[in-house]
C-alpha cells in the first residue's frame, strides 16, 4: 500500500497484534555518536529510552537489526534489555549466546567467514581501486567483522555492482546503509554514506524472515522500524514497517511527523 504518515496510520496499526519489533540501531534507536540519551543533533532526550520501556511493559519484544557486529549488538542488548539480534546486515544471526553465519552466495573455500571471502577474493580491492578517493574503510568500525566489510564515502551502488561483476565477482554486492553524520571532505563534496560489501543473497529481511519462521511468528505479529535503504526490505516480513526520515533537525520520536508507515499487511 502507499506510504502513510505515521500520525494517520492508526486504523492500519490497530489491525495488527505485534509481539516483536525489528529495530534498526544507528539513526533510528540511538542519536548522535550512538547515544541512547541524545537525539541526532546531540541534544539530551529520553524519547528512545521511554519507548523501550513502554515496549517492555506492553510485552513487545525488541530484536535489534543492524550493520553493527554481533559483539557490538550483544553489548548493546545487555544495556537495553534485548536478547536476540540480526547483525552485519543479516550475515550474522544472534540467538542469545549463539551466533550463526549466513553465507549467501559467498564461496566457502576462501576463508572461515564471509568477510574473509570478500577480502581474499579481491572484491574489496576492486572497490577501493575503482572508487579511489571516494571510498575507504570506515575506521575504526571496520574491524572485528565476519560477515561484511564496512566502507564509507560516496559511490553509486549500481556502478559498484557492475564493477564487481566485470571482475567475475558477481556474487558480491555493495549496499548503501545510510548517510553518515560526520564530515569526510576528502571523499568528495556532500554527505558521505556508510556502505557494506557483502555476499549476494543475504539481507536484513532474508535473515529476519528465517528467524521469524523459526519462532513461528507471522507478519501480523511483527513490526519493523529503520531509516536506511537496507531497512526498506523489512516491509516484506513485517506487518507494519515504519521508515524514519533521514536528516531530521532534531529528535527521533517514532510517532512524530517524518516517520512513515511504508507498507502493511
Amino acid at each position: 500500500m502507499p506510504g502513510l504518515a505515521l500520525a494517520d496510520a492508526g486504523p492500519v496499526l490497530e489491525r495488527l497484534a505485534p509481539a516483536l519489533l525489528l529495530s534498526d540501531v544507528d539513526g533510528t534507536l540511538v542519536g548522535r555518536d550512538g547515544s541512547l540519551l541524545a537525539d541526532l543533533d546531540g541534544k539530551p532526550t529520553l524519547v528512545a529510552a521511554e519507548a523501550l520501556v513502554a515496549a517492555q511493559v506492553a510485552g513487545l519484544e525488541v530484536v535489534l537489526v543492524s550493520g553493527r557486529t554481533a559483539a557490538q549488538l550483544r553489548e548493546t542488548g545487555r544495556l537495553l534489555g534485548t536478547r536476540d539480534a540480526i547483525a552485519e546486515l543479516g550475515t550474522v544471526l544472534v540467538r542469545g549466546r549463539e551466533e550463526e553465519l549466513v553465507w549467501g552466495d559467498a564461496p566457502r573455500d576462501l576463508g572461515a567467514c564471509p568477510a574473509e571471502a570478500l577480502e581474499r577474493s579481491g572484491a574489496l580491492a576492486v572497490l577501493l581501486e575503482g572508487f579511489a578517493g571516494r571510498l575507504e574503510p570506515h575506521t575504526p568500525w571496520h574491524l572485528g567483522r565476519c560477515g561484511t566489510f564496512l566502507l564509507r564515502g560516496q559511490a553509486e551502488v549500481a556502478e559498484a555492482d557492475a564493477l564487481l561483476a566485470g571482475h567475475g565477482l558477481g556474487w558480491a554486492r555493495l549496499l548503501d546503509n545510510g548517510r553518515l553524520r560526520g564530515a569526510y571532505p576528502h571523499l568528495g563534496p556532500g554527505p558521505a554514506h556508510a556502505y557494506h560489501l557483502l555476499p549476494g543473497g543475504v539481507s536484513k529481511a532474508g535473515t529476519a524472515a528465517a528467524y521469524l519462521a523459526g519462532r513461528g511468528l507471522d507478519r501480523a505479529q511483527v513490526a519493523a522500524i529503520g531509516d536506511s535503504p537496507a531497512d526498506l526490505e523489512l516491509a516484506g516480513v513485517a506487518g507494519a514497517k515504519v521508515s524514519a526520515a533521514t536528516g531530521w533537525p532534531s529528535g527521533f520520536d517514532w510517532r512524530a511527523a517524518g516517520a512513515r508507515l511504508v507498507e502493511s499487511c
